[in-house]
């Protein structure tokens, strides 16, 4: 049987799931491998091993059996389009969750394998063509993103979700919650993991991802989430996702053909 309780044709089997605004698909598990895409707005898929917001340019493959949750992006809908992998036919997979290039091709044999009305030989064909069109992004980091618990510094990170451009430095947040620069800095450290300059950063990288989604330009969003000029955004991009804002969110996109999955 599919993820979705119907029959499977073959080795391939893709799930068309509209997920409006505010739509979250709690965290569950397939024995099937899964491609999670979207053909628009971002994708949000949560793991234990780390968190990523897609654009239809990417795809994330969730080895089967992985824990995860799925969701449209923070301000918008998506139009997840999911196949799914028998394992039984790709004893090659990734085991981990791994980003994939979605360029026309890829995104052409997605449409062409979710017809009902393919013959076997032909969806076959197609099933193997799509196998070796998957074509990793191994550069590409999640933007995962820790809450601290403790209310003065939960308070100042609760206040640059909502305003990612505010420029407060620590001594100012500080003030705003009654407490020291120095125990500020301690609790971003001990409860998040990093210092609280790298947490606003990724907070801001995590806030422009909607806005370039949406084909503003780069000064615009690098003014919406705090940064003086495009080049200290786009710095600030690559540094923390792997790759600046342009290979992101391109335009348009070739995934290159690789051999890395055994077809039986």
């Amino acid at each position: 049987m599919s993820p979705t309780g119907h029959d499977s044709l073959g080795a391939v089997f893709v799930g068309d799931f509209p997920l409006r605004r505010g739509t979250v698909f709690a965290r569950h598990w397939h024995p099937f491998h899964q491609l999670a895409w979207s053909t628009e707005g971002l994708l949000r898929v949560g793991t234990d091993r780390g968190s990523w917001l897609l654009p239809p340019s990417l795809a994330l493959w969730i080895p089967a059996g992985l824990p995860h949750t799925t969701a449209a992006g923070p301000t918008g809908s998506a139009a997840l389009r999911s196949p799914y992998v028998d394992p039984a036919h790709c004893p090659g997979a990734w085991t981990e969750p791994t980003v994939l290039a979605v360029g026309p091709l890829l995104s052409a044999l997605i449409d062409h394998l979710s017809r009902p009305d393919l013959t076997p030989p032909a969806r076959s064909r197609a099933e193997a063509v799509l196998l070796d069109a998957l074509e990793p992004v191994p550069e590409l980091r999640s933007i995962t993103l820790t809450e601290p618990t403790d209310p003065r510094a939960r308070k100042v990170a609760r206040a640059l979700s909502e305003h990612p451009a505010d420029t407060r430095t620590l001594t100012d947040w500080g003030e705003w919650t009654d407490t020291s620069a120095r125990t500020l800095a301690r609790l971003f450290r001990a409860e998040t993991g990093m210092a609280f300059g790298q947490w606003r950063e990724r907070l801001r990288m995590r806030a422009a991802m909607p806005h370039l989604a949406a084909g503003r330009t780069t000064e615009a969003v690098a003014a919406r989430v705090g940064y003086a000029s495009a080049s200290s955004f786009v710095a600030a991009f690559r540094r923390v996702v792997g790759v600046t804002p342009r290979r992101y969110f391109p335009k348009s996109s070739t995934a290159k053909g690789s051999q890395w999955c055994g077809w039986t």
